[in-house]
């Protein structure tokens, strides 16, 4: 059994997956096995993965149809053997050391997750961005107020593959399963251990996910409604209430409307509604919240209203 197993979705990334993978190739970690996943990739990017594992005992490659990202993890995870499991997106790379640091971090205290930092590479331009995860986490009380505040995908972790069970799989046929996936196993990590270097160069591109805007960003709303479901179903709710109540509000009013203030102005109203609307229903209370404060990011939150959408709207406009 290998002590990572690294899993690689992959669609539409010929161009990129080279760079990936000879990132994967070079760890100086070397119990680890490499899962690439293609989604049904119509390029050839299989090509590329071809060449790897005839060079790489420990990669693997497997072909599937095309079910998008999620879909492609899950298979992953489907097949992973790994103590524990991390993710890389085909269009980034690691540092050479990224799963040597991560794992001895997680075997010095027997972590069940370990984050690092990430270098954001857009437009020529690099930024370091935190995972938010400052320091060790050892108790349920310190890993609830990091649910309130922490960068919110699984590409810069490693997790205990116990962790993935069919109930915390990720949500397939949804944007921003991340999100959606994270908030699921925050209950079942019990220890959370930090790397403070950037250790992933995420590459963000102008067709990425995060720079997709239509329809689909309502998935925001629909997967926090399914993650209430969640901690309903699984006896949580009440535990975790006030930290489910500020990220909802806050996703919800700040990313969502975010991401819809580029829709022309009628379905921009339209989306407004419809996030005011889910508020109200789930948390009417949600200002009698423990976690706002005085922050201008608070204040926001806990005066959202349609005038405010608005301003928001045409000042983001001008500013484009």
């Amino acid at each position: 059994m290998p002590k990572i197993s690294v899993i690689v979705p992959v669609y539409n990334v010929e161009k990129y997956i080279d760079k990936c993978l000879d990132s994967l190739a070079k760890q100086t970690f070397e119990d680890i096995e490499i899962i690439i996943v293609n989604d049904g990739s119509p390029d050839n990017s299989q090509k590329v993965i071809d060449n790897y594992v005839k060079k790489y005992s420990n990669f693997k490659s497997y072909i599937k149809e095309n079910g998008g990202q999620a879909s492609a993890r899950n298979y992953g995870l489907k097949k992973a053997s790994g103590e524990y499991i991390g993710f890389v997106d085909s269009d980034d790379y690691v540092e050479n050391n990224m799963f040597e640091k991560l794992y001895n971090k997680a075997k010095s205290q027997d972590f069940d997750v370990v984050a690092c930092d990430t270098n954001l590479i857009q437009n020529g331009q690099t930024m370091i961005i935190s995972s938010l995860v400052e320091k060790d986490i050892n108790t349920k009380e310190e890993m609830k107020k990091q649910m309130i505040n922490f960068y919110p995908v699984v590409w810069n972790k490693i997790y205990k593959r116990e962790l993935f069970n069919k109930e915390t799989y990720f949500k397939e046929g949804v944007l921003f399963e991340d999100v959606e996936i994270l908030y699921k196993l925050f209950p079942y990590i019990k220890k959370m251990g930090t790397v403070k270097e950037p250790l992933i160069n995420y590459v963000q591109r102008e067709n990425s996910t995060v720079n997709t805007f239509d329809n689909r960003l309502y998935d925001y709303i629909d997967n926090w409604n399914g993650l209430i479901d969640f901690y309903q179903k699984h006896n949580l709710y009440d535990e975790y209430k006030e930290e489910l109540e500020y990220c909802y509000v806050r996703y919800v009013y700040a990313t969502f409307i975010k991401g819809v203030s580029n829709f022309p102005y009628a379905k921009f109203k339209k989306a407004v509604d419809t996030a005011i609307n889910n508020v109200k229903s789930h948390f009417p209370n949600y200002k009698q919240n423990k976690y706002f404060d005085r922050s201008p990011k608070s204040k926001y939150l806990l005066n959202f209203n349609k005038l405010m959408a608005k301003i928001l709207y045409y000042k983001m406009k001008l500013s484009r």
